[in-house]
C-alpha cells in the first residue's frame, strides 16, 4: 500500500470568485483597490484550504508502482560508421584486415620503447598500407598478397607482440633477451620482405613501361630521332 495526497482546487476558485465579486461590487480604479482585492482574495484562499483541505488515500502497490511522467527517451550513442563497401566482398575483407593490422601495429609502436623498433614497425604500417592501396586498386593483384596476408603479415605482428610482452616485463634473462635479441635481427628481413611485396606488385606496370619505351626507340631510330644530340645529328 502507497499514500498518495492529492491537492484540492477548489480554493483556487475562491480567488476567482474573489475577484468576480470585487469588481461587481468594488471600486478598481485606484492602486489601493487592487491591493486590498489581492487581500481580500489571500484570505479567500485560506478560508477555502480550511473549507476544502488536501485529502489523503492509500493506493495498491508500492510507489515506484504509480505512474509517473516518463523520461524523454535519450539518443541512442551513434555507433562507427564502417567504411562503404566497394561492391567487392574480397576487397572489402582486405580492407577490414588493413584496418586492424595497421591498428595493432599503432598500439605496438605505442608500447615499444625501442626506437629502431619504432621506426622499423612504422616502415611496416606504411608499406602494408600501400601494398592494399596497390590491390584495391588493381584487384587482379589480389592472389600476389595471399601469402603475404595470411602469413607474413599476421607472423609479423605475432613477433612484435611476444616483443612486447618480454619487454614490459622489465626483466632481463637469457630467454627473455636472447628472444627479443632474435626478433630484433628478424625484424630487419621483415622490413625488407615487405618493401619486396610492394615492389613486385609493380613487377607487370614495369614490363609494360619497359616495352612501350623499348617501342618508342625503334621507333624514333626508324625516324632518324633517336640518338641525336646537340649541336647535329
Amino acid at each position: 500500500m502507497s499514500y498518495v495526497k492529492k491537492r484540492s482546487v477548489l480554493p483556487i476558485y475562491f480567488i476567482g470568485a474573489t475577484w468576480l465579486l470585487w469588481s461587481l461590487f468594488a471600486p478598481l480604479y485606484r492602486p489601493g483597490h487592487y491591493i486590498m482585492a489581492a487581500l481580500a482574495s489571500f484570505i479567500a484562499y485560506n478560508v477555502g484550504k480550511m473549507i476544502f483541505p488536501d485529502r489523503g488515500y492509500e493506493v495498491q502497490g508500492t510507489a515506484q508502482d504509480i505512474p509517473r511522467s516518463e523520461p524523454r527517451p535519450q539518443a541512442a550513442p551513434k555507433k562507427e560508421e564502417k567504411p562503404k563497401s566497394t561492391g567487392n566482398p574480397e576487397i572489402d575483407a582486405l580492407l577490414d584486415e588493413r584496418e586492424k593490422a595497421v591498428s595493432e601495429m599503432r598500439r605496438l609502436n605505442d608500447t615499444i620503447k625501442d626506437a629502431k623498433i619504432s621506426a622499423q614497425i612504422t616502415h611496416l604500417e606504411t608499406t602494408t598500407g600501400k601494398i592494399i592501396d596497390v590491390v584495391v586498386a588493381s584487384p587482379s593483384k589480389l592472389p600476389q598478397i595471399r601469402k603475404f596476408m595470411n602469413y607474413y603479415l599476421p607472423t609479423t605482428l605475432k613477433l612484435l607482440n611476444a616483443y612486447d610482452r618480454m619487454d614490459s616485463t622489465g626483466v632481463s634473462g637469457a630467454n627473455i633477451d636472447g628472444t627479443k635479441g632474435k626478433i630484433e635481427n628478424m625484424l630487419d628481413t621483415i622490413c625488407t620482405a615487405f618493401t619486396r611485396q610492394l615492389d613486385d606488385l609493380y613487377g607487370e606496370e614495369a614490363l609494360d613501361v619497359s616495352a612501350e619505351i623499348k617501342v618508342m626507340e625503334q621507333m624514333l631510330a626508324q625516324e632518324g630521332l633517336g640518338g641525336m644530340t646537340l649541336g647535329g645529328s
